[in-house]
């Protein structure tokens, strides 16, 4: 009986052990596109482009989507699961300036009118926008010709308050402990799907490459 009692105890440990596990397991990747098998020329079957002249495109043997450098418009995709919050977007992007010309670019969840993590170079600042306002800022110093990470999440923080969180760094450069910019939203977020922006205001392509598109887990 002494026996048994032992084995039902560890039994039941075990199973706690394999539950606290999966709540607080590593996040779900619900999308992702490295671009690598993407025929040339192309628009991924799963990309809605709002306008422009997306396409997959190639250099030294790396795949990537990329928006021709003219018309000077902005110009974006949707993509991927629609939530309101628990996702976590991640993309590299590369651009160059033009004289005094520079491209902007940016990520978004929530749908076109969600949350955008937005680089605006020509103001040497990352921006959060809701909707199409401003609603945080932080200076940033953008190098020409260099792969961007932009990154961007929207999670609950309690039963009225939600927090959109944006990182940019370099790519080589260490991922940044704490995010470049944030935002504590009331209001409760709206399902959108994830998208990603582009201006090519400098008259040269902006690329994108390696999508990521998480499920956070708390």
């Amino acid at each position: 009986m002494h026996m048994n009692n032992r084995f039902f105890r560890l039994t039941a440990l075990c199973t706690l052990i394999a539950m606290s596990a999966m709540r607080s397991g590593a996040d779900e990747i619900v999308y992702k596109n490295d671009f690598q098998t993407s025929e040339l020329g192309t628009v991924p079957d799963e990309f809605l482009v709002l306008d422009g002249g997306f396409e997959v495109g190639e250099e030294d043997g790396n795949h990537f989507f990329v928006l021709p450098g003219a018309p000077l418009e902005s110009f974006g995709f949707l993509f991927g699961p629609a939530k309101k919050d628990g996702l976590e977007i991640h993309t590299r992007i590369f651009g160059t300036r033009k004289g005094r010309r520079w491209p902007t670019f940016a990520v978004a969840l929530n749908g076109v009118n969600g949350y955008k993590l937005q680089l605006t170079p020509a103001k040497r600042s990352s921006e959060l926008f809701k909707s199409s306002g401003v609603v945080a800022k932080t200076a940033h110093r953008w190098p020409s010709g260099k792969w961007t990470n932009l990154k961007l999440r929207v999670t609950r923080s309690g039963d009225s308050q939600w927090v959109i969180e944006g990182k940019v760094w370099l790519d080589g450069e260490k991922e940044p402990a704490k995010p470049s910019v944030a935002f504590t939203e009331t209001t409760e977020p709206k399902n959108g799907k994830p998208c990603i922006w582009g201006s090519p205001y400098s008259g040269t392509q902006i690329r994108y490459d390696d999508i990521v598109v998480k499920q956070l887990r708390e």
